[in-house]
């Protein structure tokens, strides 16, 4: 046995198992005591309603189960009230809290990703496609210029290239 360990495993193992079985022993309680405390509710709240009778009696039950039902449906209708009210003011509560202690961003990092390791990351094991973002690019075809020296001379021509860059921007 080392210095640190005040137990044999086997004696922990014995003494967990204890506890586990005295613990199943009072959730098996526990659930009896539910079941007992729902029939004594049940028993005490519904009564089991004398049908015997004729037909001006079950109609007497009928109204009587009828207002309970009305009186049971407000109070029901109540406490949803009162549990939004509550609700509301705990988020109200909460975002004081924050307000108070104050929004701490976090420092975030540049994270170099490409597109589809996104997708992959976003939609999971969805992601079956690969996005080639180059491909749907435009292509343009770079016009090589004559020599500088040619068209700083000649005005006219300059004049002329420029009305074809702009019909090529006109076309696009």
């Amino acid at each position: 046995m080392s210095e640190g360990k005040k137990m044999t495993s086997s004696r922990r193992h014995h003494v967990k198992s204890l506890i586990l079985s005295i613990a199943a022993a009072w959730l098996e309680q526990e659930a009896t005591e539910n079941i007992a405390a729902k029939e004594a509710y049940m028993a005490e709240k519904c009564a089991i309603p004398d049908l015997s009778g004729d037909q001006a009696s079950l109609m007497e039950i009928c109204k009587k189960l009828h207002q309970a039902l009305d009186k049971v449906d407000e109070e029901r209708y109540d406490a949803g009230g009162k549990v939004e009210k509550a609700d509301k003011e705990i988020d109200d509560l909460k975002l004081k809290v924050v307000e108070l202690a104050g929004v701490k961003k976090p420092a975030l990092k540049k994270v170099r990703m490409s597109a589809d390791s996104m997708l992959q990351a976003l939609l999971g094991g969805k992601h079956k496609v690969t996005m080639d973002l180059r491909a749907n690019l435009k292509q343009v075809k770079k016009e090589v210029k004559e020599e500088a020296g040619e068209a700083v001379g000649d005005w006219r021509k300059n004049i002329e290239d420029k009305a074809d860059r702009k019909k090529m921007f006109e076309t696009s």
